[in-house]
């Protein structure tokens, strides 16, 4: 499915006429202006945060009685300085659970438009693609931290507040939680009641999920069990990006290349720690030397440290397995238990897939949106010719905020 311009772009097209000397030249001028001034926001932005780095490491601490609290509640905050132009934002600790209800803690980002708005904002829940599973990874923590909330700008200026979970485990101590979908799920619905609990985010309860890959996973299974778990949301849209929705399909995609290797060291190790109890046993699936490699793979994060991340792989690459773990119990069954599908929601959803992307790749996704429309399902599924895994999210933002406006949210 194409992007269509709209009626207002095609008007503008067609009315755009020659120019004289004089309007190009005040053109060119204003041009200049607004470039100048987009320079010196950027570099305020970046001043500001270069002055957050200090003390970042004590903000991530948590305190004793981190975890004694209702999901959603903040166990602290601290408004940034280096934010987004017309915006404020706070970094955010606060409380949610795992896949078991146990009570864990998450951080993330919260921004909201200055702009004045009529009544409560529309909250966008954003789940951002794999950086890795260290804390240090977690976007929250880089030097730019709203620079992984793919479409900002435009959600921004639609009026949104935005709230960003870096997931449980990440940011700050807390079980692993890579690719673990219920744990996924609840760390960004309680980033929404988080947002709640900021008067200045002026936070309503309609939400929208958003996600890119491992965020795309961790949407869909927000907008399944949002009625069970945060019943006092109502969950307008869902829009995702070449989601990791089906594991079972994206593991034996990759079972034997570079991929495979590192995204499944992620995957695995955390499956390990949180299915223990269930026989999910590192050396029951993975080759010695694939186990060896695991601590230092986890240690690294997927976009800062891609070489060392490979050149660490590459040697276990075609014997990185030891059986396939798509039919191999238990982990058969727990990649069918974390793809997404089993439950279907009411919202409308959008599906972004490049036609190029060689990491969720293009059958996998027609498949899935094949399997929820199948199941009743509003399913728009939107396709971009020569987008890989990494554009995807941004070459669908035109046809995303088309949608928004065509659905009314």
């Amino acid at each position: 499915m194409g992007t269509r311009a709209s009626d207002r772009d095609r008007s503008r097209w067609a009315h755009r006429g020659r120019w004289g000397r004089s309007g190009f030249a005040r053109y060119v001028a204003f041009m200049l202006a607004v470039a100048g001034c987009l320079v010196l926001a950027a570099e305020v932005r970046l001043v500001g945060d270069a002055v957050e780095r200090i003390g970042l490491t004590a903000f991530y601490a948590q305190p004793a009685d981190a975890a004694d609290g209702e999901p959603g509640s903040i166990v602290r905050r601290t408004e940034l300085e280096g934010t987004p132009a017309d915006a404020r934002a706070w970094r955010l600790m606060y409380r949610t659970t795992d896949l078991n209800g146990a009570a864990v803690v998450a951080t993330g980002i919260l921004v909201v438009p200055l702009d004045p708005h009529p009544g409560p904002r529309t909250v966008v829940a954003w789940g951002h693609p794999t950086t890795g599973t260290d804390p240090d990874c977690a976007p929250s923590r880089s030097f730019d931290p709203f620079e992984l909330i793919e479409g900002l700008r435009f959600l921004l200026d639609r009026g949104y507040t935005v709230v960003a979970t870096d997931y449980v485990g990440m940011g700050t101590d807390g079980p692993d939680s890579y690719l673990v979908g219920a744990t996924a799920a609840h760390s960004m619905l309680d980033a929404v009641r988080a947002a709640q609990h900021v008067d200045a985010a002026e936070a309503g309860d309609e939400v929208i999920l958003w996600g890119h890959s491992q965020g795309g996973q961790a949407a869909l299974f927000a907008a399944e069990t949002a009625g069970a778990y945060a019943p006092e949301l109502t969950v307008t849209a869902v829009a995702v990006a070449a989601p990791a929705a089906d594991l079972t399909a994206l593991m034996a995609d990759h079972l034997d290349d570079i991929s495979g290797a590192t995204i499944g060291s992620y995957a695995f190790r955390a499956f390990s720690e949180v299915y223990a109890d269930r026989g999910a046993d590192l050396a029951t699936i993975l080759t010695p030397d694939a186990v060896a490699i695991q601590p230092e793979m986890n240690r690294l994060c997927l976009l800062t440290d891609l070489t060392e991340l490979h050149a660490l792989a590459q040697p276990v690459v075609g014997r990185f397995t030891a059986a396939d773990p798509t039919t191999t119990e238990p982990w058969k069954t727990l990649l069918a238990e974390n793809s997404a599908g089993a439950t279907p929601f009411g919202a409308p959803l959008f599906i972004a897939q490049g036609l190029s992307d060689e990491l969720v790749l293009p059958a996998a996704t027609r498949a899935f949106a094949a399997h929820e429309a199948e199941q009743g399902m509003d399913v728009t599924l939107h396709e971009i010719d020569g987008a890989v895994h990494g554009t995807i999210a941004y070459l669908t933002l035109p046809a995303l905020m088309s949608w928004f406006d065509d659905i009314g949210v």
